[in-house]
């Protein structure tokens, strides 16, 4: 129960992690906040995890309706002790020197700013309870790959912002951190990996094997795994760690 009366919001609940960081957060005693632009999506989800869930339909790119997150969190349950940022939308996967900048735009806005965005509009009522903004990045910052690098752009943009937003708010007991997932597996991988076995003419177990072969583990993490990484930099085991970026990818790529 390492939440234990604490109140998490999770901004961005996709099907995989956000489902997961909403569901453990609760099962270690947090009261919890979630934020989507879908509002069907948001009573699904709290018919499924029960318990003590204010849902907010919210779009993070509109400060107004961030700043509506935050007032209706406020008006339940009178302080805020953790934001998770999970909001993310997929870059297109071209090369730098042919990617559309549009919809390069298009994604900072949901991989970058709207967490700058969470951390200027929550950090008073952060500040009050000595509480924590971690941020969802992604193995891409690990590495190069011509595919991935308007993706690399925006996650590295974000690593940037944590640390800088650490050293911001320090001074006023607030703790930012980052955790940087490897391949997750769940059903949007599930689906890639079918996908490229088909394309291939192989097995999806043939695809698990040589991807999950290069991690040190030799397996990939599921989702709940990321989120116990999440959960602990939210919590106050962590309470002495600011700005730092924590991988969870069984090993694939080591940090610097």
């Amino acid at each position: 129960m390492i939440l234990k009366g604490k109140v998490v919001v999770v901004a961005g609940l996709g099907p995989g992690l956000g489902m997961s960081l909403a569901r453990r957060a609760a099962e270690e005693g947090g009261k919890l906040v979630l934020a989507a632009r879908t509002e069907d999506k948001l009573d699904k989800a709290a018919a499924e995890l029960g318990g003590d869930v204010l849902t907010v339909p919210t779009d993070v790119n509109d400060r107004d309706a961030v700043q509506n997150l935050l007032d209706r969190t406020l008006e339940r349950f009178g302080r805020v002790d953790a934001v998770l940022a999970n909001a993310f939308q997929m870059p297109p996967m071209d090369p730098l020197t042919r990617v559309n900048h549009g919809k390069v735009k298009a994604a900072m806005d949901t991989n970058v700013f709207a967490p700058l965005t969470l951390a200027a509009v929550f950090a008073d009522a952060l500040a009050e309870t000595k509480g924590n903004i971690v941020m969802i990045s992604s193995m891409v910052i690990r590495h190069s790959q011509p595919e991935y690098a308007a993706y690399k752009l925006t996650k590295g943009a974000l690593h940037a912002a944590a640390g800088s937003l650490a050293t911001e708010l320090g001074p006023r007991g607030i703790r930012v951190n980052t955790v940087a997932p490897g391949w997750i597996w769940e059903d949007v991988n599930k689906m890639y990996f079918g996908w490229m076995a088909q394309e291939r003419g192989v097995t999806v177990e043939e695809i698990y094997a040589e991807i999950a072969g290069k991690s040190d583990l030799k397996r990939l993490a599921d989702p709940d795994e990321v989120a116990n990484a999440t959960l602990f930099l939210a919590s106050d085991l962590a309470s002495a760690v600011t700005g730092v970026c924590l991988d969870v990818n069984c090993g694939e790529y080591h940090g610097g």
